[in-house]
């Protein structure tokens, strides 16, 4: 029987769990598709479907069942967030940037972390929605701090905080005296203000505005890490490989939800027969299922420990996923034909939001000199 969904996609059988929360995902994905485009036309927040997310549970899916979640794995999350992606992209992207700070601060829990259990549970009772300023604090944070009694006090312009609008609690950090301070903010703080600044190619609703800081106090009590400043350490690996890869599925949803409707609108012409079309389905579907084993190839490295390889490993499954999604989309809009170039066709739009996955770091290029150095014996707390 000839079929219009790629076979590359889906959970592997035989992993018990890993499609335990696709369902979820694709009920809600099924809500929020329709107004996809509208939202992307008009540079709006898919702000209205966070309730949904909320009342779902969908926004604790990394938190323990024993602290108020649903108990996902780092892998299971990036099932749902791929399926979510193929309706909605921006939804999925958005979410993802709450979703990862969460199971970082579960790897943290798992190890004893003061303050982390609480965080969880809070976050759980409440539905709160966390954002992460992580493209402004990956070695240089773009925040400063100063001392004051009992705490801090914060400056800084952080950018790409995604899904500002709804945010509850921000993911942040600041330099002092040399040295990096990982805290939690809240959104609604005085000294916090959200500059509408996201007007960008792709992903248009994900709201991914700059984020000010003035003044912020910040108890000692909230600041949950401190590390080296411009050295990738094992407490920011341990961040970067719970967010690429949940970032990275993101990307092979939409590039599975364009070659699906690029083989549609094949059949459609009932072209199933044409070697040429045969060609481009099977490349598309071949880029996939790699992009997919590279991916859960590289969570089967990370495992438990936050180490240089673990993170080169995931950035090098990030390099091929997103590059071999773009190429996905590119090959399902030449299957298309001239109909994919109208603003109309959801391929137009994934052309678009394909390209964003390149500016999550790292950079394609800096992924490959990261590779070089380990590959060359040199540290990996560099980059």
């Amino acid at each position: 029987m000839v079929t219009t969904e790629s076979p590359a996609f889906r959970p592997p059988a035989g992993r018990e769990g890993d499609e335990r929360f696709v369902p979820l995902a694709a009920e809600l994905g099924a809500r929020f598709g329709p107004t996809a485009a509208s939202h992307d036309r008009e540079n709006r927040f898919v702000g209205e479907h966070y309730a949904a997310l909320r009342e779902s549970g969908y926004t604790v899916l990394p938190i323990p069942e024993e602290l108020g979640g649903l108990g996902a794995s780092l892998r299971q999350i990036c099932f749902a967030e791929a399926e979510l992606a193929r309706h909605c992209a921006a939804t999925s992207l958005a979410i993802a940037m709450h979703l990862h700070p969460l199971a970082s601060t579960v790897f943290r829990w798992r190890r004893g972390a003061p303050g982390a259990e609480a965080l969880l549970r809070r976050v759980a009772d409440e539905r709160l929605i966390v954002c992460s300023s992580g493209a402004s604090d990956f070695t240089h944070p773009s925040g400063t701090a100063e001392p004051y009694d009992g705490g801090y006090v914060v400056s800084g312009r952080k950018v790409f905080c995604s899904q500002a609008p709804a945010g509850d609690l921000l993911s942040t950090a600041a330099v002092l005296d040399g040295e990096v301070l990982v805290f939690f903010a809240p959104m609604r703080d005085p000294g916090v203000t959200v500059l509408d600044t996201w007007d960008a190619l792709g992903m248009r609703a994900t709201a991914s505005h700059d984020v000010v800081l003035e003044g912020v106090r910040v108890p000692e009590a909230q600041v949950f890490a401190r590390r080296p400043l411009g050295k990738l350490d094992p407490t920011l690996r341990a961040n970067y490989l719970h967010a690429i890869p949940i970032i990275t599925a993101v990307y092979l949803g939409i590039a599975a939800a364009a070659r699906d409707e690029g083989v549609r609108l094949a059949l459609g012409r009932d072209r199933a027969g044409d070697r040429l079309v045969q060609r481009q389905v099977g490349e598309m579907d071949v880029r996939l299922r790699t992009g997919w084993w590279s991916l859960l190839g590289a969570l089967d490295e990370f495992r438990d420990e936050p180490s240089a390889e673990a993170m080169n490993a995931v950035w090098t499954a990030k390099h091929h996923a997103t590059l071999g999604a773009g190429e996905v989309v590119d090959r399902a809009m030449e299957l298309a034909g001239g109909a994919s170039f109208y603003r109309r066709s959801p391929l137009e739009r994934a052309y678009r939001d394909v390209r964003a996955g390149k500016y999550h770091p790292l950079t394609p290029e800096l992924t490959l000199v990261y590779a070089g150095r380990l590959g060359l014996g040199l540290p990996g707390d560099e980059v």
